[in-house]
């Protein structure tokens, strides 16, 4: 069984809980999860909780105790908050290459699904007619300590945004078409190094590449220790094929690091 996590916290995720109520035919059933009602369609549950996702590490464990049913994945249904305000949709896994400042553990990561994730970014591209950026964000926050695949997908980055119809329609649409096809895609996969919150050349090359990116460390995460980056490896689902360096946007340690690795390995090493 598939899941679509939502908050009741957060106005972006019941935007889109509502929009796959409305277009995609999900329906209330016998369940409950958290005191809240579950709804259902095909292989798929939409589930509610009245807190922050981001603290909800053993998700995938209470979801089993409370419903007897282990996931396969997890999609969590988010707002992404900015500064900027930068209207954005974006899509990543969690975990903290670092200390845990907004849930999880310390140097503790999710499980990556790269193939579910670059078809995230390339639907929000296709449907996206907002004109707002969509993108990779690198992997953040928590939950850290799930034991089966996840991936946030995000409308940011302020109220406005997060009450958009539109913005709901096409995650809702994403989501759907995603947990769908995700099994079916095959990519090459990479573990990203390098560059800026929102990666923006690992997103350029997803777009124009068979690359798709498992965890992301930007720059301000390095310097990296090899036990990280392995870990990076290890915390994804399927095969990891290359190492990506965005060279420029990456500390000198970590650069190296990160090409010693992929020698020691035997995967591809690529520098961009």
């Amino acid at each position: 069984m598939k899941v679509v996590m939502t908050t009741k916290v957060d106005i972006a995720s019941m935007n889109i809980k509502q929009k796959l109520i409305e277009n995609f035919g999900f329906r209330e059933n016998e369940m409950i999860f958290d005191g809240n009602q579950v709804y259902k369609k095909n292989n798929i549950l939409i589930l509610t909780t009245n807190d922050e996702m981001i603290y909800y590490d053993g998700l995938d464990l209470e979801i089993e105790k409370q419903l007897g049913i282990k996931p396969e994945i997890i999609a969590f249904a988010s707002r992404h908050s900015s500064k900027q305000k930068l209207p954005t949709l974006t899509t990543h896994v969690t975990g903290n290459w670092g200390n845990a400042m907004f849930g999880g553990k310390d140097q503790s990561l999710a499980i990556a699904e790269p193939n579910a994730m670059k078809l995230a970014l390339l639907k929000m591209n296709e449907l996206n007619d907002l004109g707002w950026t969509v993108c990779y964000e690198s992997t953040h926050h928590g939950p850290s300590e799930l034991n089966v695949p996840s991936f946030f997908i995000e409308i940011g980055s302020s109220e406005e945004e997060w009450k958009n119809d539109k913005a709901g329609e096409i995650l809702a649409e994403t989501i759907v078409y995603v947990l769908d096809n995700y099994k079916k895609s095959k990519n090459k996969t990479a573990i990203g190094i390098g560059g800026g919150h929102y990666a923006p050349k690992q997103t350029k090359v997803a777009f124009e590449t068979d690359l798709a990116f498992s965890h992301i460390a930007p720059k301000y995460a390095h310097p990296l220790s090899k036990e990280m980056l392995l870990k990076a490896i290890e915390r994804t689902d399927g095969k990891v094929e290359a190492i990506y360096v965005d060279w420029k946007g990456s500390r000198g340690e970590t650069r190296q690091l990160a090409k010693a690795l992929a020698g020691e390995i035997g995967i591809e090493f690529i520098k961009d």
